[in-house]
């Protein structure tokens, strides 16, 4: 009966070895680039959130600098960011809030340059977007308006198309061109919702040029479509 079971053993045994001399290599391949892919994963992982933790603490630092008037310290810490962690989103917050304290300040020319970072450089298309709305308010408070609707004229996520279609007639306003000035006011009240506070402004606009809210409705209703009139 030993015997026997030694048998089956050996039976066993041999078979387990010719299945290792044939698919051995290759298993053990597999188990390598598996654990390789875990490893990289995991080392990605940690790389990310060290690199977000170490961005978000030189945001705060530009943050406090700002709140506290500290121009060198905050100066410092975003180009820090933008050295090391330029592709975070928290550069593009600092950026925006570098900005708006360089603008407080009287310093428009140090606001327009972190703007124009922030709107070419930010990986947050809504930062970028944001960005350029303030730089074309800084260069409009500049009479550079010319320069304030090139930053207007570039792509923005749809979600901003009616901000921008305001801001937009804000610059033709001041370049006194009322028609053209007229039609992207009327863009931006028709893309506000009725119930945002902000379709009111553009509607006090439309009104200082001689555009009424009735008229503004009338010229909706007869570009609609068929189905938008049902």
């Amino acid at each position: 009966m030993a015997n026997h079971l030694d048998l089956e053993e050996q039976e066993q045994l041999d078979q387990l070895k010719h299945f290792w001399n044939t698919w051995g290599t290759l298993i053990s391949s597999v188990v390598i680039v598996v654990a390789g892919g875990a490893a990289a994963w995991n080392g990605y992982q940690y790389w990310q959130t060290r690199q977000a933790t170490q961005a978000a603490a030189l945001f705060d630092a530009v943050d406090v600098a700002a709140r506290s008037a500290d121009n060198a310290r905050m100066g410092q810490a975003f180009a820090d960011l933008k050295a090391k962690y330029a592709g975070t989103v928290q550069a593009g917050q600092a950026g925006l809030t570098l900005a708006k304290a360089m603008q407080g300040a009287g310093n428009a020319d140090g606001a327009k340059e972190a703007l124009a970072w922030v709107a070419e450089q930010s990986s947050d298309e809504g930062l970028k977007a944001l960005a350029k709305l303030r730089l074309a308010g800084v260069l409009m408070d500049q009479k550079n308006y010319d320069e304030a609707l090139k930053q207007l004229s570039g792509s923005f996520p749809p979600e901003f198309s009616s901000v921008v279609a305001d801001r937009k007639g804000d610059v033709l306003a001041l370049q006194e061109k009322r028609p053209e000035a007229i039609a992207e006011y009327t863009k931006a009240y028709k893309g506000f919702e009725d119930s945002v506070e902000y379709r009111r402004l553009v509607e006090i606009k439309l009104n200082a040029l001689g555009v009424t809210l009735q008229g503004v409705t009338v010229a909706a209703a007869a570009t609609a479509t068929p189905a938008e009139s049902k």
